[in-house]
């Protein structure tokens, strides 16, 4: 018997300029990709004003994106994601069955005349350092007490996920964008932002491949109100790479493994890969910026 559970998300990106943008380029990441246990049923794309160019593209990372180019004069960008998707249980793995982290370690080193399997050629890129993941000795010295040694990687993982979200507090004011991991470890506060990249971080020190996964959370509202319409927001967590089990997810801000009420938009080293609006404009001056994003159940039924 395979559960699965059905959502239709809405997200609403809105900016206004205090002058006019005279010309603009924008790279969108707000189309879900296919996976194994996710299927985009429907999907639209509204943007007002109209773009003069459209380009529907994939990323490094295999990700759908769609690139916009305005060359006619705006005081707002206004951009609404809809999509319908489907998600599938995932299959449970037994952790202790993952290789032991050190050797895994080992088989991400440069080797000369080694041939690589295809799957771990693409796994390599997300050893290293990334815009917002630098490499530190702090970030091993916090994960040690969780990669002992032998430890099976995903046990190990999981391990430290369970000690971000014990030692770090959920603070939607304590970060920005720009924060320093350092400064995240030193308050241990912010979002699942910062949840995610300082995983990373930890992570990746220790040489274990791990990607950044954006996406959306169902959310639930207090028990008894309605749900907020608008009222939800985009998610971040974490992709660990093992042999023959693949790439297995971890939400250190929820100190779980994402399974139906996870979905999966894109995935990159950071959020500058995954970022679901980017771009340069010309002109403009200061702007507002509103953003809403609603994810609603549609059916969740066993088959």
């Amino acid at each position: 018997m395979t559960q699965f559970a059905r959502y239709k998300i809405t997200h609403e990106t809105h900016y206004r300029y205090a002058y006019a943008v005279s010309l603009s380029k924008q790279l969108l990441h707000l189309q879900p990709r296919q996976t194994p246990y996710q299927a985009v049923l429907s999907q639209q794309l509204s943007i007002e004003p109209q773009p003069q160019e459209r380009f529907l593209n994939h990323d490094s990372f295999a990700n759908p994106c769609v690139q916009l180019e305005f060359n006619q004069p705006h005081e707002a960008l206004k951009v609404t994601a809809e999509m319908t998707i489907e998600v599938f249980e995932r299959a449970v793995l037994d952790f202790a069955d993952s290789m032991p982290w050190q050797e895994l370690v080992a088989l991400c080193r440069y080797q000369s005349s080694r041939t690589l399997d295809d799957a771990l050629l693409a796994a390599l890129p997300f050893c290293f350092q990334s815009p917002y993941i630098p490499l530190k000795h702090q970030f091993v010295d916090y994960a040690a007490d969780c990669f002992t040694d032998n430890k099976p990687v995903l046990q190990a993982a999981q391990d430290l996920m369970a000690k971000i979200f014990k030692e770090f507090s959920f603070d939607p004011k304590a970060t920005h964008i720009g924060t320093p991991l350092l400064e995240v470890l030193k308050n241990k506060r912010g979002v699942c932002q910062d949840y995610a990249h300082f995983m990373l971080a930890c992570l990746r020190s220790l040489g274990i491949p791990a990607g950044y996964v954006s996406g959306y959370l169902l959310t639930h509202p207090p028990e008894g109100q309605p749900r907020l319409i608008g009222a939800d927001a985009s998610h971040a967590w974490v992709a660990v790479y093992c042999p023959r089990l693949g790439w297995v997810d971890f939400d250190p801000t929820n100190n779980l493994l994402p399974n139906l009420e996870h979905i999966t938009v894109a995935w990159g080293r950071d959020f500058s890969d995954v970022s679901p609006l980017r771009g340069v404009i010309f002109g403009g001056g200061q702007h507002q910026l509103e953003v809403s994003v609603t994810v609603l159940p549609v059916t969740a039924e066993t088959f």
